[in-house]
């Protein structure tokens, strides 16, 4: 039943641009099933109620459907691709920021032994798992006040902060405590993501960044891996190939120069390594980026 109630709601209040009056709140519909696309996965908590999806980081694959919900705990590249979604049965999804200090709050606020420990290593930036129906009788309850603007300021953020412990509480509780905890692993790795994405077109040294992050170096090594399915120069070229992306949409005819803005200093090194990652050399992928129809990205479904 909340899984039928969640559709229709969904439904009911799906925008263009995905938003909703509630702030942190997203709702997707999706009625095609375009070619894999490139996006960043942002701190988000994103709950299918129907359709699937699947998404690629580094060497790792993730698929979640119906009745499933995805927690990102670092922003990642990935490359997501709807499946199964027409305009008959559109792929609707539910999506929440996931905001460190309300999880630190909660943690504070619940006190010691009432949330999952933490295992031995660190987790992986995404996870995928079975949403039960406690959480999604919250994310129900929470959309139920789009229509009930006079309680929506009160309610909404009580009913978010249930979502959030249900989730810290649930299976994958140990990866979004963590977001809350100044000084885990993921926090440290996290660290690095926004340094390296900040000044993704400079060169750096490993050294350097496991120093700023507060790591050894095998240390930041091993836990950047572990949670973001990649090396911290694969990281890097990620980001690079991705902003390039979004440069050559708006200016198609400079491949040369937005390869230099974005750190690359060897016009065919950047040209081979964007046909390696988006199937096309970059002036033809350009072409296509401005033919093509434009879609919010992300890990919603």
């Amino acid at each position: 039943m909340p899984l039928e109630a969640l559709r229709a709601l969904l439904n009911r209040h799906a925008r263009p641009d995905w938003t909703t009056p509630i702030d942190g709140v997203l709702i997707s519909k999706v009625d095609r099933s375009d070619p894999p696309a490139p996006s960043m996965t942002g701190m988000v908590l994103a709950v299918i109620a129907q359709g699937a999806k699947r998404l690629a980081l580094g060497d790792r694959v993730f698929e979640y459907g119906a009745g499933q919900y995805l927690v990102a705990s670092v922003d990642l590249p990935v490359t997501g691709q709807f499946t199964g979604a027409d305009p008959e049965h559109p792929a609707l999804g539910f999506g929440l920021t996931l905001d460190p200090s309300a999880v630190a709050e909660l943690l504070l606020q619940a006190g010691p032994g009432t949330a999952p420990r933490l295992g031995g290593g660190p987790p992986s930036g995404i996870a995928v798992t079975d949403a039960p129906a406690a959480l999604l009788d919250a994310v129900v309850r929470l959309l139920r006040l789009i229509d009930e603007p006079r309680d929506r300021a009160v309610l909404a953020p009580l009913v978010k902060r249930e979502i959030l412990w249900r989730v810290i509480t649930g299976e994958q509780g140990a990866t979004v405590r963590q977001l809350g905890l100044a000084d885990s692993s993921l926090s440290h790795v996290s660290r690095a993501v926004r340094w390296i994405r900040e000044h993704y077109a400079d060169p750096f040294r490993i050294e350097d960044v496991a120093r700023m992050s507060g790591m050894s170096v095998s240390a930041f090594y091993r836990n950047f891996q572990a949670v973001t399915a990649m090396s911290p120069i694969q990281f890097q070229k990620q980001i690079r190939l991705q902003e390039a992306r979004l440069l050559l949409a708006t200016h198609p005819g400079d491949v040369t120069g937005v390869g230099q803005r974005v750190g690359y200093d060897n016009p065919s090194q950047f040209s081979r390594e964007y046909r390696r990652q988006f199937g096309a050399p970059p002036s033809k992928d350009a072409t296509r980026l401005r033919d093509a129809a434009r879609s919010p990205a992300g890990v919603l479904p």
